[in-house]
């Protein structure tokens, strides 16, 4: 069920005068455009944009139709100067092969902020190769806190494939299970001082306990997002996917970002789904592929196996390769690892995820009953 946040006025303002002014040097006069529905936050943010004196931009319909090229048309025609996008759509203007710095007159263009899921570091090198000398910022929120955490530090460099340092006043860390603060290893996203947008309580939770539940509830007074976060000595980032979603294959933990990363690079494939489900004393493994069209499935397994081998570990390599007709997302991109994981596990599907949230609802049912031919003991 949705937590019903209820935010407080005051404090988003500020968040956002922050993030708009100082992390993305939107400034009166120029143009922001974000790509994103009205039920996710990035429409908040946009919004806010008239805060800073900005002028926004509003697309209506998909921003795929009638083809993928028409947010970077848009992005031309009016001169954008802050664009922010999900990293789903940049990612598919990568595999299309797109120019969009040839094909359109972006010189107006300063920003390309990229939120929503983890961005590959192909992305970013097809950004500055194919966009253009723009500051490319994938930047790391919530809509829990209606702001970011992670990223968009102009005065710091752009390393490929990482989030730049934690925002202005957000005391941001990396925890391990025993609640210390760990640099360069994967752990915990937590939050050790307030933010002046936190939630101010959940709708319907009158004794606020589902609220610390689902912030505090592992390391008192300190806020866990739910998010597998790296930090590397300069501050700069990883986020790996959920932690619910993080995978522990032989003890290890890996964030699904880095299976991704190496299989998604595979010529043969689209895009790729994994998730870990514990089973007993057992773990099951499955990865979901979409492949291209006209790839032989047996040729393409192969050759995920052998990227798995050699861009990761042969310990990582999936119980099972399961061919599906695309990954499922939410509408605003991010793919499905924790209600996927739920389904093998037994739970219904409409108690997994609302439908009328999802990009296609059937996909879910498909790689359930996917998972249970290719694994019977898979709980029916």
């Amino acid at each position: 069920m949705p937590k019903g946040i209820v935010h407080g006025h005051g404090g988003v303002v500020l968040e956002h005068l922050k993030t708009l002014t100082l992390h993305s040097d939107l400034r009166p006069g120029r143009k922001l455009f974000v790509v994103g529905s009205t039920s996710w936050v990035v429409w908040n943010m946009l919004v806010s944009g008239l805060l800073r004196g900005g002028t926004i931009v509003l697309l209506d319909g998909n921003p795929a139709h009638p083809d993928l090229d028409r947010v970077w048309r848009v992005a031309a025609d009016e001169g954008v100067t802050v664009l922010g996008l999900g990293a789903a759509y940049v990612h598919a203007s990568t595999r299309a092969g797109l120019t969009p710095g040839r094909d359109h007159d972006l010189t107006a263009l300063r920003q390309v902020q990229v939120t929503g899921s983890p961005l590959s570091p192909d992305a970013y090198r097809w950004i500055y190769e194919a966009v253009g000398d723009v500051w490319l910022a994938s930047v790391s929120g919530g809509t829990d806190i209606a702001s970011i955490f992670l990223g968009g530090a102009p005065t710091e460099p752009v390393r490929i494939g990482r989030l730049q340092p934690p925002a202005l006043g957000v005391a941001a860390d990396a925890w391990d299970l025993n609640g210390q603060p760990v640099i360069g290893q994967p752990g915990e996203l937590v939050v050790t001082a307030p933010m002046p947008s936190m939630p101010l309580y959940f709708w319907n939770d009158p004794d606020g306990s589902r609220y610390r539940d689902s912030y505090f509830s592992t390391w008192p007074g300190v806020w866990r997002h739910g998010d597998l976060v790296e930090f590397d000595s300069d501050l700069s980032s990883v986020i790996l996917g959920r932690s619910d979603s993080t995978l522990n294959r032989h003890g290890i933990r890996l964030g699904p970002a880095d299976i991704y990363r190496v299989v998604e690079a595979v010529p043969e494939v689209e895009e790729a789904l994994i998730v870990g489900v514990e089973e007993g004393d057992g773990y099951y493994m499955p990865l979901f592929v979409h492949l291209r069209d006209g790839v032989d499935p047996v040729a393409a397994t192969d050759a995920i196996k052998r990227a798995i081998r050699s861009g990761l570990s042969p310990r990582y390599l999936p119980d099972a390769i399961i061919p599906v007709s695309r990954v499922p997302h939410t509408r605003t991109g991010k793919k499905l690892e924790v209600p996927v994981k739920r389904l093998i596990q037994g739970q219904p599907l409409e108690s997994v995820v609302d439908p009328g949230l999802v990009d296609d609802a059937a996909v879910l049912a498909e790689i359930r009953d996917s998972a249970r031919r290719h694994h019977p003991t898979v709980t029916p």
